[in-house]
């Protein structure tokens, strides 16, 4: 099986329980789009890659009034979830369901891209996303990453492998080798248990 199928099927289950269940380890959400708000002056478009339940994007609406945003995901299941949310946005924002395998933007690249806990799960395939991400940048364009970064216990990174999540701090050095940080933050959570990211960079 694909590892895009395996999300899917993953998220199949998990996309109504996952708005209830993920504030206890998704941290840094809201962070990471108020730091983009200070690096990004008016952005015209926005892309999230893995925008999931669509949270992020109606707090992208309300940061950036004016901007146009896609949000993208290869799950059916967590984009029936985010429709409800976006709704008073429409068409302001929009929905596409793929997989982050080729540019999206046609035409007028983005000024913000925006991964949010997505980076970490795409194993293998994260290396290609992050140079289809600089394709789909403008000149002026940020990208903006919160993520899972490490953990000194092998134990739970072997629990986070089977939810297709990989803690071995490879997402913040491909940042690092293909962008121009702006803003880098390494944190902890529950006493060190793991570690989670911040990037801001051009």
């Amino acid at each position: 099986m694909s590892n895009d199928a395996s999300l899917a099927g993953y998220y199949r289950w998990h996309a109504r329980i996952y708005d209830l269940t993920r504030w206890a380890f998704l941290f840094g959400r809201g962070r990471i789009l108020r730091h983009a708000a200070r690096h990004v002056v008016m952005p015209e478009r926005i892309l999230e890659v893995g925008c999931g339940t669509g949270k992020n994007l109606v707090e992208l609406a309300e940061i950036f009034p004016k901007a146009q945003i896609l949000g993208l995901d290869l799950s059916k299941d967590m984009l029936d979830q985010a429709r409800p949310k976006i709704r008073r946005h429409a068409p302001r924002v929009s929905l596409m369901q793929r997989a982050y395998d080729a540019p999206v933007a046609i035409g007028r690249k983005f000024d913000l891209i925006v991964f949010s806990y997505s980076l970490s799960m795409i194993n293998p395939g994260y290396e290609k996303v992050l140079d289809i991400c600089r394709e789909d940048l403008s000149a002026r364009g940020m990208v903006a990453v919160v993520d899972f970064h490490e953990s000194r216990q092998a134990w739970f990174r072997r629990w986070m492998g089977v939810n297709h999540v990989r803690m071995e701090g490879h997402i913040l050095e491909s940042l690092r080798h293909r962008f121009t940080a702006a803003h880098c933050e390494v944190r902890h959570a529950y006493g060190d248990l793991w570690r989670y990211m911040f990037f801001i960079g051009q």
